[in-house]
């Protein structure tokens, strides 16, 4: 196992790494929607999915992946009902990267780090 770093995406707050390789499989943890050149998080949930998104996909290229690799997300959002909203970002996300959608895990959770609304981890795969 390889820990990836990349400064493409916001560096760990805690005690874990943004991502790591298992062979040709790379899995990230959970990425917040922060922009990694600002330090800043996005307000509304459909700025922070895609922030999240992008974060996830800069470690994936860093270990030399793309969007068409991912094989499985886990979406946490803090509040259901922007489930919606939350989907139709992530769909145009993986239709503009020309990616297949994803087996998924939709998950509403009590509180995210930093109280943001949306975080987002993927499980990656070399396709052939």
């Amino acid at each position: 196992m390889t820990a990836i770093a990349t400064k493409d995406a916001p560096a760990a707050i805690g005690p874990y790494v943004q991502g790591v390789t298992l062979g040709e499989m790379v899995i990230t943890s959970g990425q917040l929607p922060i922009n990694p050149e600002t330090g800043e998080m996005p307000e509304s949930v459909e700025e922070q999915t895609l922030q999240s998104l992008k974060n996830a996909l800069a470690i994936l290229m860093e270990a030399g992946l793309s969007a068409r690799d991912i094989m499985k997300t886990t979406v946490f959002v803090k509040d259901l009902n922007d489930f919606a909203k939350v989907n139709e970002v992530y769909g145009k996300f993986f239709d503009d990267n020309e990616a297949p959608y994803p087996a998924r895990s939709c998950v509403e959770v009590a509180r995210l780090p930093k109280d943001a609304k949306v975080e987002i981890e993927v499980l990656a795969f070399p396709r052939r």
